[in-house]
């Protein structure tokens, strides 16, 4: 089972701080898992329409195009500021 987390303004986006699926068919990379999700309704497009989105898979920072595979962890989060 693939686990995704979901980490500040898009945990209050979509309203869950993660959760656990089957790794749809024809996914292999964060970037075509951030296209699935989104299209599973209007609060997951945040996945889509928020700025500068990053992910790690496995706790590794990686880019879009990174591979995912069926039980991986892959976190979603907009970038923070500090002061």
């Amino acid at each position: 089972m693939l686990k995704i987390l979901y980490f500040a303004g898009l945990r209050e986006a979509i309203g869950s701080a993660g959760e656990t699926l089957e790794l749809p068919a024809g996914v292999t990379t964060v970037a075509a898992l951030r296209e699935f999700l989104a299209q599973r309704g209007e609060r997951h497009a945040a996945l889509l329409t928020t700025k500068n989105l990053r992910a790690a898979v496995n706790q590794k920072m990686v880019d879009m195009n990174a591979g995912v595979a069926a039980d991986d962890e892959v976190a979603f989060f907009p970038p923070v500021t500090g002061g």
